[in-house]
């Protein structure tokens, strides 16, 4: 006797804090999507003190069973807030995005769970996205959307343009939600993108990027990456550079070509605000 039960195709997966100002137009854009299969949506709050938390729990009221809001009081941080999220999803595929972002095609979760259904080459699926500032003003978007596509290497050397995390789709596997149970994926900053690169190390698959403009990121003082002190955002990328480094493998080429990065990207700034150990490390990793 076949089971009535439907599978869960697709989980929505959102992290928000203090987004009072954006998380009804993330939450609209997740339900307006339109789908011939089933799709949840879970809403991870840490601990907002803004009325986001309220905002989302007026939406659980008014479409009761669509939504479901983990609410976490005390504050327990982005990424162990992402996590808990990723490990309650039941659907095939995941689609994540921040509650600061939200998306502008309604087809979008249809089209790209049709795409990974078809090419099980792929551990990803991602498309173009618009920038905006704070004021809605559009910063940057692709005039001609492309199609394009990345391997381990190009996301290791750096290639992974239009690949925000409110675009993406992955595949709810074990060889990618393995990354939470490393310690060093908690000390990330650009998460996504190790998120990224340990799902393209792990299945030996890519990523596709479809050459439509179906969501759109948002700029804002308080984005974890966005309108940041220049110092900080550079730190921080060093910090994932050396993370990547050291967790990840790569050949002799790579490895030469990951050393080039460093010293044209990395090795002035460790040299002006004296990180002489943290050079040193690096460059023998690397040497």
């Amino acid at each position: 006797m076949k089971s009535l039960v439907r599978e869960m195709r697709v989980s929505v997966c959102c992290i928000t804090y203090n987004h009072h100002l954006y998380i009804t137009q993330a939450l609209d854009s997740f339900l307006m999507q339109e789908t011939d299969f089933d799709y949840e949506i879970i809403v991870g709050d840490d601990g907002s003190t803004d009325g986001t938390r309220e905002i989302i729990e007026g939406y659980c009221r008014k479409y009761p069973g669509r939504i479901q809001l983990i609410s976490h009081n005390p504050n327990i941080g982005a990424i162990n807030n992402q996590v808990d999220i990723l490990k309650r999803a039941s659907g095939r595929y995941i689609a994540m995005c921040d509650g600061d972002d939200f998306w502008t095609d309604k087809t979008k979760l249809q089209k790209q769970a049709e795409f990974l259904d078809g090419h099980a080459d792929y551990v990803l699926c991602c498309h173009h996205t618009r920038v905006i500032d704070d004021n809605d003003n559009t910063v940057y978007e692709k005039k001609d959307p492309v199609s394009l596509e990345f391997d381990y290497k190009d996301v290791l050397l750096g290639k992974r343009e239009e690949t925000r995390i409110c675009s993406l789709m992955m595949r709810n596997i074990e060889a990618i939600m393995g990354v939470t149970k490393h310690h060093w994926y908690f000390e990330t900053h650009g998460t996504d993108t190790l998120l990224k690169l340990y799902a393209l190390a792990s299945t030996g698959k890519k990523i596709y990027v479809m050459p439509e403009v179906m969501a759109c990121y948002r700029l804002h003082t308080g984005g974890i990456w966005s309108m940041i002190n220049p110092k900080l955002r550079k730190t921080r990328m060093l910090s994932d550079f050396n993370l990547t480094i050291r967790n990840f493998k790569y050949s002799s080429v790579q490895k030469r070509a990951l050393l080039k990065i460093y010293l044209k990207q990395y090795f002035l700034f460790d040299m002006r605000y004296l990180n002489f150990n943290s050079a040193v490390q690096t460059l023998t990793a690397l040497w």
